[in-house]
């Protein structure tokens, strides 16, 4: 019921009077009209549910029962949505539970450990609580997972900052600090310590973050500033000769250099910034000098005269070289750096075409190709100039021609001069002419650059026929080139014609002489199993054990066999460990035997059963340390070393029953020569049973002899068994 401007209830006439005009009003009411005023009244918005209020402790437990049980639903539906444990923990927290809200939290970190936002939760809880060692305890554990997770580090910083904590704070600095953060991370603790102070102790952590950041020019800069702020012009001048040093001439960077003479320059030091500018522009390359010019220009014209500066600094590095090339007409390298600064200072063409005639002049003494390495990449700069300077064509193949005319083919070659030719023609769309140079290159002088390069330009040509003819021919050439059959067979496989990469391998395995056979077998079988023909790869196996007994191909034709879609596939990789296992026996080798043996004992842990698992600890070998006599190369004793070696159980039986067998031939062969003839009498056997029994008594005296004998040159000083220290235990 509506109600008045005084509180009191209005009333309504008896009787509602009638409507005398029913003319419609010249303001007409649309529906759109009546909807907004009932959005702006909120007629339609439903009331909020009524508040409940909790009287008594057993209602209070059906109550957080009931809610329990909501967010144990939630969580049992979804057990990786973080934002439900989240929830859960907030108002086991609300409602004071604070062993409850931790139980929460640490389920949540089983599920999901590396949630950043559950540990930030958790952490933050504790703090809202103020149970600070809590917090500690969960940011120490946070930033032990996931050390990498910067918002843990300046959280549990800024925390133990707060609660006036300053060493602890500086204590999980360090600590972050051992991670070698991000830039930002150093600078947040450089940051923290001045706020407090700590200058000396900010300027060691400066020095520290440079030796993990110093690969940027800019950190070197902040650094100077730093102790330009803080009254150590010293300070800073060293700084900056510390990453000139740091750069070197060859990692030059001219923002090092602007700061440092402009530096100068506010500290009155005007020879020095005068110095610097001039160091800039003799090391820097012309295309990073403009800067150091615009500087060097504005600094002279406020305390010096720019007159001439450039020309000089020309007029003097080219009197240098020219010195140089006096001296010594085969340095090279002095010719290279003539000719970049008149091509950077942009000289007349005459010029620069002189001085790199006068270069290509200077043709190394003795055809030996160390000494044309250097001296031929005159002749590519000159060619490169003449095509993207000059853009002149004809005279770029001229000089291709010339170069390759002076260079003694029969003796040796330069493919990288070839191939700058053939690719040259062909940016000219001259691709005959280009075939026509790479095919005189491998008739004359064939290389291994030179037919990969023919291929690669006739595989981006997708001429795939030529490419196997050039494969073909490379493989005449060089038969023994896995890495080339390999390549042959994979384009014949891009190709989606399988038979013939087969055919490629099967060949390629046939050569008698390969420079690496493990690598072509390895992708033959590569290229079976990617094609899923598993009995082929199982075969090629067998192949190759027949050639080599090595411990890796054992392993690998077990895992292989181990990986397959066979039901059998686990007894399968066990026979060819057992197999593996039999064919070593008759090995010297005894580290690839235990090589085996490991990899079966993974296996069997794996996938074994306890059977198994003793058969293969049965065969692994007992690890003993051994003496051995030393010999120099002309045969005199060195003394004694000490070295580890492994008996297997498989070698101390066969041993130990050939010793046997070696005593009682022994004492046979004795017996046979001593023994007289058949007597009748008693006497004769008794003194023959005597015999008998002495025999035996030396057989076992010259088998103790052996064994010492043995024990000698190779004899057991320590073995790490257990059957060992028992058997000390016994005696």
């Amino acid at each position: 019921m509506d109600s008045d401007a005084a509180g009191k209830p209005m009333r309504l006439p008896k009787k509602a009077a009638k409507v005398k005009n029913k003319a419609p009003a010249q303001l007409q009411i649309t529906a759109e009209q009546l909807l907004r005023e009932a959005k702006e009244r909120e007629l339609e918005i439903a009331p909020p549910p009524p508040k409940q209020k909790i009287t008594d402790p057993e209602e209070l437990a059906e109550y957080q029962r009931k809610r329990r049980k909501e967010f144990e639903d939630n969580i049992r539906k979804n057990r990786s949505q973080i934002a439900n444990w989240v929830k859960y923990a907030k108002w086991e927290e609300s409602v004071s539970e604070m062993q409850r809200a931790r139980s929460v939290f640490e389920r949540a970190l089983d599920v999901d450990h590396r949630s950043i936002t559950l540990w930030l939760q958790y952490a933050e809880m504790e703090m809202r609580n103020r149970q600070v060692n809590h917090a500690r305890n969960v940011w120490d554990r946070a930033v032990t997972i996931l050390p990498r997770a910067t918002q843990f580090w300046l959280k549990y910083s800024y925390m133990e900052e707060m609660i006036e904590n300053v060493p602890g704070a500086r204590q999980v600095f360090e600590r972050w600090m051992e991670w070698e953060p991000p830039e930002q991370a150093w600078q947040t603790y450089i940051n923290f310590e001045v706020r407090y102070k700590e200058i000396d102790r900010a300027r060691n952590v400066w020095q520290r973050f440079l030796h993990v950041h110093g690969h940027d020019p800019k950190n070197w800069l902040r650094y100077a500033r730093f102790e330009e702020r803080n009254g150590a012009p010293s300070n800073a001048r060293a700084v900056y000769e510390r990453g000139l040093d740091y750069f070197g001439e060859e990692n030059m960077d001219e923002r090092l250099l602007i700061a440092f003479a402009q530096f100068e320059e506010r500290q009155k030091e005007h020879e020095r910034a005068r110095v610097v500018y001039r160091y800039a522009l003799d090391n820097l390359p012309k295309e990073r000098t403009v800067d150091v010019f615009k500087f060097y220009t504005i600094h002279e014209k406020k305390y010096g005269e720019r007159a001439g500066i450039e020309t000089v600094i020309v007029s003097k590095r080219r009197h240098q070289y020219e010195q140089q090339i006096a001296e010594n007409s085969y340095n090279y390298d002095a010719w290279f750096d003539y000719l970049r600064l008149l091509q950077n200072e942009s000289q007349e063409r005459d010029e620069i075409e002189d001085c790199f005639e006068r270069a290509i002049a200077n043709i190394p003494p003795e055809p030996e190709k160390r000494l044309w390495r250097r001296y031929i990449y005159l002749w590519i700069n000159y060619a490169l100039y003449e095509e993207l300077d000059a853009k002149d064509d004809e005279k770029t193949r001229d000089v291709y021609k010339a170069c390759l005319d002076l260079i003694p083919h029969k003796k040796f070659t330069f493919a990288k001069i070839w191939l700058m030719f053939a690719h040259f023609e062909l940016r000219q769309k001259n691709l005959t002419t280009a075939r026509k140079i790479l095919g005189a290159a491998i008739g004359k002088c064939p290389k291994d650059k030179l037919f990969r390069g023919y291929i690669d330009m006739e595989l981006q040509l997708r001429e795939f026929d030529r490419c196997r003819i050039l494969y073909e021919k490379y493989l005449e050439f060089s038969p023994e080139n896995c890495t080339t059959w390999i390549k042959f067979a994979e384009l014949e496989t891009l190709l989606g014609d399988v038979d013939r990469a087969r055919a490629v391998y099967n060949i390629a395995i046939g050569q008698p002489a390969l420079d690496m056979p493990e690598v072509l077998w390895k992708a033959f079988v590569d290229f079976e199993i990617g094609q899923e023909e598993y009995d082929n790869a199982r075969n090629l196996y067998k192949r190759l054990l027949q050639r080599t007994k090595h411990v890796k191909v054992w392993i690998s034709c077990a895992q292989f066999e181990l990986g397959t879609d066979d039901e059998r596939r686990v007894e399968k990789a066990r026979d060819v460990y057992r197999k593996a296992n039999k064919a070593l026996q008759s090995s010297s080798d005894k580290e690839e035997r235990l090589m085996l043996l490991e990899s079966w004992k993974q296996f069997e842990v794996e996938y074994g059963s306890e059977e198994t698992q003793a058969e293969v600890n049965k065969e692994l070998p007992r690890r003993v340390k051994k003496r051995r006599q030393i010999q120099t190369e002309e045969g005199v004793d060195a003394g004694w070393e000490e070295y580890y070696d492994y008996i297997f159980p498989s070698d101390e039986a066969s041993k130990g029953n050939f010793k046997l067998l070696e005593a009682a031939k022994k004492w046979k062969e004795r017996q046979q020569k001593d023994e007289p003839a058949e007597k009748d009498d008693k006497d004769a056997s008794e003194e023959g049973a005597g015999e008998e029994e002495s025999a035996a008594k030396r057989v076992k005296v010259e088998s103790t002899e052996d064994k010492q004998r043995e024990g000698d040159s190779d004899s057991d000083i320590e073995s790490t068994s257990s059957e060992s220290g028992s058997e000390s235990e016994g005696e």
